[in-house]
C-alpha cells in the first residue's frame, strides 16, 4: 500500500523532459509508482491543473545556526526548497574550541548579518568537532541540509588568536588537516573559504582565512580529494567584479588538486559591464584546461535589498566608506553633512575599486522605506531624486539630510540599474553556460537586510507569467537535477521512481512570492525579512509532508546529508 497518492499531477520531473500527467506514488520515502496508479493509498489528493516538481535545491546558504530555532528553515521550505547547501564563504560553527563561541556569533554576526541576540539564545553552542555539530541537528530539522567546513572555524581551532595575521607552523599546518579529515570522515561536504576583502570578524579585522597564502589553500584542497563526494566552495575579492589573474590561478589550481568542482558566488549580470561575465567565465575555461573545473552562482531574479545609513548594510563595504559610517552616530551625522566628505563618498562608490558595489552610487534611484521622525512624514514610498528636485538639493545631500532626521534609522531600498530587457537578455544567454548555476540566495544571513529565499518560486512566476526566459521545464531543471549534479546527491532532484520523495506541488497560475516584510520571530524578539510562499500547495520531504498551503506541519523529515553516504563523486572531466 502506498502511503500517499497524488493524482492527476503535470509532473515536471526536474530532467527537462516535457511535462506529463501522471500520478505519483510515495511509500517509504521515496517515489514508488509514476504513471496510472490503481494502488491502494493511505491519503490521496488531486492534482489536475497543479504541477509536481522535485524539490529545490538551493547551494548557497547560510542555515547553519537558524536550523536549531527553526528546522523548518524559513522561508526557503514554503518555497518548494527541500535541500540547502549550508557552511559556506570558510564560515561554519564548529569546529568549536570551548571558549571560542563568542568569538564565533560575533563573527557571523558581523560577516553573515545574524542576530547575535539569536545565536547567543537559539543555538545549544555544545559542541567541539564537526561531527558532534552534525550530530546535534540529526533528526531534527524539516530539511535536507550538507555542509561545508569553514576554513575560518579551522584556522581558529588550531591556531587560536594567531589565526588573525599569522601563518601556520609545518605542524599547525599538520594539525589543521587532520582536524579537516576528521570533519569529512563525519560527513562534511568539503571546503568553504573566503580571501574577500569584504569580510571582516566581530573586531573589525579580516577574518581568518584571508590571511592564508595559496600553499594552505591548495593543501586543504587536496585533502578535499582524498573523500568521496566533496567539492570546494570559495570567495575571493574579484567574486564582486572581476577576477585578477592570481585570483584565476588560485581557483584553478585548488580546484585541479582536488580533482573536485570548485563553486563561487554571485555572477553579477549588467549589460552595462559587458565585459565582466567573458571575464569571470574565463576562470571556469582554464580550470577545464587544467582538470579542474569551477563553477559561478548566479541569481535569476534581482534580490531586493532594505539599507540604512544607521546599521551595517552593503553600503559599509563600499570602499573608503567603511570608517564614516562606523562612527557613532553624532559624529557620523556630522561627518556625512560634511560637503567634502560626502563628494569623497561619492568618488569612492563610483571608482574602479568599488566593484559591484557601483551599483549602489546612483542615490536619486533610491525610495525611501520606513521613516522616524515628524520631519520625513510622507516620504516613505517616495523617489530621492524626486524629493532632492523638490529640495534644490543633489540626490546624496538630500537623502543624508533624511536620514539624518531619523537619526540615521530610515530604512532606504535601492532600485538596481540592471533591471533593463539588454541585462535580462545577457542573463538567459549566460544560464545555458554549462559552468553557471542558478543560485546563491544567501538564505538565513543578512536576514533584516536582504531576503533571497524566494528566488525558486519569483523565478518560476517570471518564467510562466513575466518574461519566460526559460521554459517551465528548464527552470524546474535549473532549480532541481542541476544543482543536485553538481553536488553529486544521491537519488534527489529528479520525480523519478526509486528517488527520495523530495516533491513540491504547485499551482502555476499562482506560483510566486509575496512582498518581503520585516517580521520580529527570531529568538530574542529579533527582526528579519520575511515573504509569503504563493501558489505553492504542498511540499514533502522524503515523502513527508512539511508544508501545506504555506503553513509547516509539524513533522522534521529532513536529513543531515553527509558526503559519500549521500553524496558522490562528481568528476572533474
Amino acid at each position: 500500500m502506498l502511503d500517499h497518492l497524488i493524482r492527476s499531477a503535470t509532473v515536471v520531473d526536474g530532467t527537462g523532459a516535457p511535462a506529463r500527467v501522471a500520478d505519483v506514488g510515495i511509500r517509504d520515502g521515496r517515489v514508488a509508482v509514476i504513471g496510472r496508479v490503481d494502488e491502494a493509498s493511505h491519503t490521496s489528493e488531486d492534482a489536475s491543473g497543479l504541477v509536481l516538481a522535485p524539490g529545490f535545491v538551493d547551494p548557497h546558504t547560510h542555515y547553519d545556526a537558524q536550523l536549531f530555532w527553526d528546522p523548518y528553515a524559513t522561508p526557503s521550505l514554503n518555497h518548494g526548497v527541500t535541500t540547502v547547501a549550508a557552511g559556506n564563504c570558510g564560515f561554519t560553527l564548529a569546529p568549536l574550541k570551548p571558549g571560542d563561541a563568542d568569538y564565533t556569533r560575533r563573527m557571523m554576526s558581523k560577516v553573515e548579518g545574524m542576530s547575535l541576540v539569536a545565536l547567543e539564545e537559539g543555538a545549544p553552542w555544545s559542541w567541539q568537532s564537526f561531527g558532534e555539530y552534525l550530530d546535534a541537528l540529526e533528526g531534527r530539522i524539516a530539511v535536507n541540509a550538507g555542509f561545508m567546513v569553514g576554513h575560518c572555524a579551522l584556522r581558529r581551532y588550531v591556531m587560536g588568536a594567531d589565526a588573525i595575521g599569522g601563518q601556520p607552523s609545518d605542524e599547525q599546518l599538520d594539525a589543521m588537516l587532520r582536524l579537516f579529515h576528521e570533519a569529512m570522515d563525519a560527513g562534511a561536504w568539503g571546503l568553504s573559504t573566503t580571501q574577500s576583502t569584504t569580510h571582516s570578524d566581530g573586531d573589525g579585522k579580516p577574518v581568518a582565512s584571508r590571511h592564508a597564502l595559496p600553499a594552505e589553500l591548495v593543501a586543504l584542497s587536496k585533502a578535499v580529494g582524498e573523500h568521496e563526494g566533496t567539492q570546494i566552495e570559495a570567495i575571493v575579492a574579484g567574486c564582486l567584479d572581476q577576477f585578477s589573474d592570481a585570483e584565476i590561478e588560485l581557483f584553478v589550481e585548488m580546484s585541479a588538486a582536488a580533482g573536485r568542482p570548485l563553486n563561487w558566488n554571485v555572477l553579477t549580470i549588467d549589460a552595462t559591464v559587458p565585459e565582466r561575465v567573458p571575464r569571470q567565465l574565463f576562470a571556469s575555461e582554464q580550470a577545464r584546461k587544467a582538470g579542474g573545473r569551477i563553477v559561478a552562482l548566479t541569481m535569476p531574479i534581482l534580490t531586493p535589498m532594505n539599507m540604512s545609513l544607521g546599521t551595517f548594510c552593503a553600503l559599509n563595504l563600499i570602499p573608503g566608506w567603511g570608517p564614516i559610517l562606523g562612527l557613532p552616530v553624532p559624529e557620523r551625522i556630522e561627518k556625512l553633512r560634511a560637503p567634502d566628505v560626502r563628494a569623497g563618498m561619492l568618488e569612492r562608490a563610483q571608482s574602479k575599486e568599488a566593484g559591484v558595489f557601483r551599483r549602489l552610487a546612483n542615490f536619486g534611484r533610491y525610495v525611501i522605506g520606513d521613516t522616524y521622525s515628524e520631519a520625513n512624514r510622507g516620504l516613505s514610498g517616495r523617489v530621492v531624486r524626486d524629493i532632492a528636485e523638490e529640495r534644490g538639493q543633489d540626490p546624496f545631500h538630500c537623502l543624508v539630510e533624511i536620514c539624518a532626521a531619523d537619526e540615521l534609522r530610515t530604512v532606504l531600498w535601492p532600485m538596481p540599474t540592471d533591471n533593463d530587457p539588454a541585462s535580462w537578455a545577457l542573463r538567459a544567454e549566460t544560464w545555458q553556460h554549462e559552468d553557471v548555476l542558478l543560485g546563491g540566495s544567501d538564505a538565513g544571513a543578512h536576514l533584516d537586510r536582504m531576503c533571497g529565499a524566494p528566488y525558486t518560486t519569483r523565478f518560476l512566476g517570471d518564467c510562466l507569467r513575466g518574461r519566460k526566459l526559460a521554459t517551465l521545464e528548464q527552470a524546474v531543471k535549473m532549480l532541481t537535477d542541476d544543482p543536485a549534479r553538481l553536488f553529486g546527491l544521491r537519488e534527489r532532484g529528479q520525480v523519478r521512481e526509486g528517488f527520495h520523495a523530495d516533491l513540491v506541488l504547485f499551482d502555476p497560475e499562482r506560483i510566486g512570492a509575496g512582498t518581503a516584510t520585516l517580521v520580529h520571530d527570531l529568538p530574542g524578539d529579533s527582526p528579519r525579512l520575511d515573504s509569503k510562499a504563493l501558489g505553492v500547495r504542498a511540499v514533502w520531504v522524503n515523502g513527508v509532508e512539511a508544508i501545506r498551503d504555506d503553513t509547516v506541519s509539524g513533522a522534521v523529515p529532513g536529513k543531515v546529508l553527509r558526503s559519500g553516504r549521500d553524496t558522490r563523486t562528481v568528476s572533474t572531466r
